[in-house]
């Protein structure tokens, strides 16, 4: 089974310009900007430029040129942002939801940067 994309998704519109945000890199490939509602000091999305539901459908469907930028993407933001240890920083955490079960909210593969301080355990324990 494959995956359905919804066009109207907040991403999408994003990416048509229908709805701003504030850049903090952008590629062929990919977007990256801040958070609107951030969970951390500093909260950035990283998002692909084509129509990927999430981490799975675009390993599987995206180009060789598209996962290595959308990587890299990920990668610079980290030093742009000073957070990256390799570069002076104290460190990020990446994640992105896929699914239900993870609490995916907008169907557009997404990786959250999150850094600026400890970030607590990974993940809460029930």
């Amino acid at each position: 089974m494959g995956y359905a994309y919804d066009d109207q998704n907040v991403f999408a519109r994003i990416l048509r310009g229908e709805i701003p945000n504030k850049t903090v890199m952008e590629t062929e490939h990919s977007l990256a900007f801040e958070d609107i509602n951030p969970q951390a000091p500093v909260h950035v999305l990283v998002i692909p430029k084509g129509a990927y539901v999430n981490y799975d459908h675009f390993a599987a469907e995206a180009s060789d040129a598209e996962i290595v930028d959308f990587t890299r993407t990920v990668g610079e933001v980290s030093r742009r942002l000073g957070v990256a240890p390799g570069a002076g920083g104290t460190g990020y955490r990446l994640l992105s939801n896929a699914g239900e079960d993870a609490a995916q909210e907008v169907p557009h593969l997404h990786v959250h940067v999150f850094a600026g301080g400890r970030l607590g355990p990974m993940l809460l324990r029930r």
